[in-house]
């Protein structure tokens, strides 16, 4: 009597396990699926006042990179990111800059002056990348297609090679 009791019960633990798990499956893609309709509404302002926000860009890529002036790796996007932006911004594609983890928005502004950075600068705090996505290690980038579609999301360094190579393979 007292195996067949905890048979019962083991299956019944077995059985909430399942429903546990399958409940924290639907959870985690529920709130994906809501972190993605909500980036597809960001509003991002940039260091000299101007608005952008994805709708604004549909019909080009939009490359949002979030990154930190102390960020090694970071730096050493910034010349493709340049270019990249400078290449296709009258065509098909934008970047838009994050800074994160400053001390001061002159102190930005200045940064971005020295090393001659042509795409707009937004200053960001963990209220605006959760428009966009995690920002936990930097640099992060998300990619969205012409429709306005998160398509890819990168932690690491970039190159203008990376980013055409992957718009050239889904265009």
């Amino acid at each position: 009597m007292i195996k067949l009791i905890e048979l019962v019960f083991e299956g019944a633990l077995w059985r909430s396990r399942h429903v546990i798990l399958a409940a924290l499956v639907v959870s985690m893609a529920a709130a994906f699926a809501a972190s993605a309709t909500h980036a597809e509404g960001f509003n991002l302002q940039d260091t000299q006042g101007k608005s952008h926000t994805l709708a604004g860009y549909r019909g080009k890529w939009v490359l949002v990179n979030f990154w930190a002036t102390w960020c090694p790796p970071c730096l050493d996007e910034i010349p493709d990111l340049i270019a990249l932006h400078d290449r296709h911004k009258s065509k098909d594609l934008v970047v838009i800059g994050v800074a994160m983890d400053y001390q001061s928005p002159k102190q930005i502004t200045r940064f971005a002056e020295d090393y001659f950075i042509s795409y707009p600068i937004v200053l960001g705090n963990r209220k605006l990348a959760a428009q966009i996505g995690p920002a936990d290690a930097l640099p992060a980038s998300y990619l969205y297609n012409p429709q306005g579609k998160l398509v890819a999301q990168h932690v690491g360094a970039l190159t203008k090679k990376t980013v055409e190579n992957y718009i050239a393979g889904k265009s």
